[in-house]
C-alpha cells in the first residue's frame, strides 16, 4: 500500500523545489504524492507558466487563497488546508522554503499530529525583520525531519538543538531544476522578444518588503540602478509589489532601465544565463547565479545563503546607493570566479528520495 505524502507549495520560489521531488516520488509505487497548491501566488506569470515550464502536474487540491497581509494569508492557508489534510490523512507533509505557505502548512500538520518534513531547513539570515526569517525559524521549531541545502543550515540546526540524526544534507533542489531545464531555457526567444540584440546587459529583481516598502530605501536602490545603467542597460522583470511601490512613490526610472512583465521560469533562466551581472534581493537567484557563474550583487545587508558567497559569485551590496555602486565597481575591477557548492550537482532529488524512504518506510 502506498504511503500518502502531502507536498505543499504556493509561491513562485516553491515551484522549482517541488518539481524534482515530484519527479522522484511519483514513479515510486511506495509513495502517493498529494500536491496542494495554496494559491499564495495565483496569476499566470507568477504560477501558471511555472507549472508548465517545470512540467508540474495539476495539483490534487488548489486552495485559491490569493493575496493579503502576512497574517491574513497565513491564517487563510491554515483554514483551507486543515480539511484537506483531514480528508487525505497523509503520513507526512513536505513544506519547502520560507514563504507563508511553508509555515502555515507546518503549523496545521503539527497540530494534527502529522509529521513535518522541511526542505531547505536551517537557513538563517539572523535578521528577524525579514518575514521569511520568522517563517524559517517557526517551521524548523516544529519540524520532524530536516533536509538541508548547504552546510550552514546543518550548523544552524545543530546550534539550535536539533538532533544530528534528523538533519540530512541533501543539496539544492532549485539547482536540480536549473540543471534539468538549462538547455531548454537557452533556446528561449526571450532576448529577441525584449529586443536585446547584442552587447552586455544586467538583470534586476527586487521584491522584498524591506526594500520596496520603504521609500527611502527604494529611492537609494533606484539611484544606484540609474548610475549602473549608464555602464550597461538593465532589464527588470518587475514584481507587482515593486511596480505598485514605484508608482506610489512617484519615482522616475532612467530610460536604460527596461521594465518587463514577470517572466516564466525558462525565459527568466535564459536571461540569467545570458546576463553580465544580476542585481537581486532574492535568495533563489543568489543560488542560481552561483551555479551559472554570473556575478551577483545582493541588494541586502545579509544573506541566509552564505554558500553563495563562500563558494559562489555573490557579493553583499547593501541597500544604499553608495554601497551598491561600490560593489558594482569592485565586481568590474576584481571579478569573482566562483565554484559550485557541495551537493549542488542536480542530484538533490535522489538524495531526498533516499532519506524519505528511510524515514517513512524503513523506520
Amino acid at each position: 500500500m502506498s504511503i500518502p505524502v502531502a507536498i505543499i507549495a504556493g509561491a513562485r520560489p516553491n515551484f522549482m523545489k517541488i518539481a524534482p521531488l515530484l519527479n522522484v516520488l511519483t514513479p515510486d509505487p511506495d509513495f502517493a504524492a498529494i500536491l496542494v497548491h495554496t494559491g499564495q501566488h495565483y496569476d499566470e506569470n507568477m504560477s501558471g507558466r511555472f507549472f508548465r515550464d517545470l512540467g508540474i502536474p495539476t495539483p490534487q487540491h488548489h486552495l485559491e487563497v490569493g493575496s493579503g497581509s502576512h497574517a491574513q494569508q497565513t491564517a487563510e492557508i491554515m483554514k483551507r488546508l486543515e480539511p484537506v489534510l483531514a480528508e487525505e490523512r497523509p503520513a507526512a507533509i513536505i513544506v519547502v522554503g520560507d514563504v507563508n505557505s511553508t509555515v502555515a502548512g507546518a503549523l496545521v500538520a503539527s497540530k494534527m499530529g502529522i509529521r513535518v518534513i522541511h526542505v531547505e531547513a536551517g537557513l538563517r539570515s539572523f535578521d528577524r525583520s525579514m518575514p521569511e526569517e520568522i517563517n524559517r525559524i517557526a517551521t524548523d521549531a516544529i519540524s520532524d525531519l530536516f533536509l538541508v541545502s548547504e552546510e550552514s543550515g546543518r550548523r544552524n540546526l545543530l546550534h539550535e538543538g536539533v538532533p544530528e540524526d534528523r538533519i540530512h544534507l541533501v543539496g539544492n533542489l532549485m539547482i536540480d531544476s536549473l540543471r534539468r531545464h538549462l538547455k531548454q531555457a537557452l533556446q528561449s526567444d526571450v532576448l529577441k522578444n525584449l529586443a536585446i540584440s547584442g552587447g552586455s546587459f544586467g538583470l534586476v529583481t527586487l521584491h522584498r518588503p524591506a526594500n520596496v516598502d520603504d521609500p527611502r530605501c527604494l529611492g537609494e536602490i533606484l539611484q544606484a540602478l540609474r548610475i549602473i545603467s549608464a555602464d550597461l542597460p538593465l532589464y527588470w522583470p518587475m514584481h507587482p509589489r515593486s511596480r505598485a511601490r514605484i508608482a506610489a512613490g512617484g519615482f522616475q526610472l532612467d530610460e536604460r532601465i527596461h521594465i518587463v512583465e514577470p517572466l516564466g521560469y525558462l525565459d527568466f533562466l535564459c536571461l540569467q544565463a545570458k546576463s553580465a551581472v544580476i542585481l537581486t534581493d532574492s535568495g533563489g537567484v543568489q543560488e542560481e547565479s552561483t551555479v551559472l557563474g554570473i556575478p551577483c550583487l545582493t541588494l541586502r545587508d545579509n544573506t541566509e545563503r552564505p554558500a553563495t558567497i563562500e563558494f559562489g559569485t555573490n557579493r553583499l551590496a547593501g541597500t544604499r546607493a553608495d554601497t551598491i555602486v561600490a560593489a558594482w565597481r569592485q565586481s568590474q575591477n576584481d571579478p569573482r570566479h566562483g565554484k559550485i557548492p557541495p551537493y549542488w550537482d542536480g542530484q538533490a532529488g535522489e538524495r531526498c528520495h533516499a532519506v524519505l524512504r528511510r524515514f517513512l518506510i524503513s523506520a
